[in-house]
């Protein structure tokens, strides 16, 4: 299958990509003597300004949607395409067969001129930015390019941004930049103005129901509803499809909005959902921490066992592991509760739906009952109001106002209405 099968319901993305990977297919072609340049004769270097004006291709790409649209897919499935090296491709074929060595390895994250950034912590700081940059001067490996799939541009620091701008600036003759973020107004404007912005949409329930099936093999069944109450976001779709800790969360934040009756149930409500968040970061810890710590202590030339002592002089660098496990478990623990967040949205969305009469089925079918009940015992205004206060702890939390404050006030302003 090609590269473009994995991006769900971006038709006209994938055809501007696609184009794009023909253009720098051909580019490398000439510069490598192909059939474009004269025997004997060194084809001029081409620049981000050539790049731009003479092909679909350019230096800097910009892919923004709303979380679960596949921008990371999208910006991956493209990498893969600028490192084809299918034969098919001297017959006529495009870039991005999925089959060979370039497209495989890229899309896995091991090619040797991919660069995949990701990150687990709240931000991506100017040490990390400068060892980008540093990455992005040298030349490809393979010959063909050397890409940079930064998929949380919107967690560059201000310092951070700054650095990177040089970079997309004035990059090297073969790097291509590809920056993922929700919006564009969540990268520094003088990034975005020079980068081509490709956005994306939230792909329709059937299309991920449909990918569900065919890549991940799931159940048409399971894969329709998981889709269906995730409205579209692939990545949620996949882990409530897959994992049932994930369907017990999110049945227990779909309960919330029949305890807050009283105060007490609103504080106990409150502090429930910061609990199975703080659980959320304490699995994760379990399963990555010990493995980094003891790695770590394993390179030191630490003893073998958790008891073993440290070399001299090593306790800064154990330090330093320990502050990165700690802001990794502070964002596990702000993105879990984010989704819950997103969770009771998706059922007040639903409440006012029904009390307005839209024809548009519920994405949590399974709770229709408790849908029908408040929908029935309130009004629109107040299903409103509610929803704002779910958006309104989402930006308090963005602010860093403490979860358990902020989820409190959140549950008292639903039982309010």
């Amino acid at each position: 299958m090609a590269v473009w099968d994995d991006v769900v319901g971006q038709d006209r993305l994938t055809a501007q990509l696609a184009a794009a990977a023909r253009d720098a297919d051909a580019l490398v072609t000439a510069e490598h003597g192909g059939e474009r340049s004269r025997p004997g004769e060194q084809p001029e270097p081409q620049t981000s300004a050539d790049r731009s004006s003479a092909s679909q291709m350019t230096h800097a790409w910009l892919f923004t949607g709303p979380p679960g649209s596949g921008r990371s897919t999208a910006a991956r499935a493209f990498a893969a395409a600028l490192q084809c090296v299918s034969p098919d491709r001297a017959l006529g074929g495009a870039p991005g067969c999925g089959f060979c060595d370039g497209c495989h390895t890229s899309l896995v994250g091991t090619h040797a001129d991919v660069e995949i950034v990701r990150t687990d912590l709240l931000s991506i700081g100017v040490k990390e930015t400068r060892d980008l940059v540093r990455r992005s001067s040298l030349s490809p490996a393979g010959g063909r390019w050397q890409v940079i799939v930064l998929e949380d541009a919107d967690r560059l620091t201000e310092g951070a941004g700054n650095v990177l701008l040089k970079a997309v600036e004035e990059p090297a003759p073969r790097t291509v930049w590809l920056l993922c973020a929700p919006s564009v107004e969540d990268v520094l404007p003088t990034i975005r103005s020079r980068c081509r912005h490709l956005s994306l949409r939230t792909p329709p329930v059937a299309a991920v129901a449909d990918v569900l099936v065919r890549r991940d093999g799931i159940e048409p069944e399971a894969a329709a509803r998981a889709a269906r109450a995730t409205q579209g976001h692939i990545g949620r779709a996949r882990r409530l499809a897959t994992d049932e800790r994930a369907r017990a969360r999110r049945a227990a934040v779909l309960k919330l909005p029949l305890r807050t009756d009283d105060i007490g149930g609103c504080l106990k409500a409150a502090q429930e959902l910061i609990d199975a968040a703080g659980e959320d970061a304490k699995q994760v810890a379990e399963d990555v921490d010990t493995k980094e710590t003891e790695e770590l202590r394993a390179a030191l030339g630490a003893a073998a066992g958790t008891g073993g002592r440290m070399p001299r002089g090593t306790a800064g660098a154990m330090k330093e592991l320990q502050d990165k496990q700690k802001r990794r478990s502070t964002r596990t623990q702000r993105d879990s509760l984010d989704l819950a967040l997103v969770d009771l949205t998706g059922f007040y969305r639903d409440v006012l739906a029904l009390q307005m009469g839209a024809s548009v089925p519920l994405a949590n079918d399974e709770v229709r009952d408790s849908i029908h009940r408040i929908a029935s015992s309130s009004t629109p205004e107040r299903t409103l109001r509610r929803i704002e206060a779910v958006i309104a702890c989402r930006e308090a939390l963005d602010r860093n106002v403490a979860p358990l404050l902020a989820v409190e006030a959140m549950a008292v302003a639903l039982r309010a209405g």
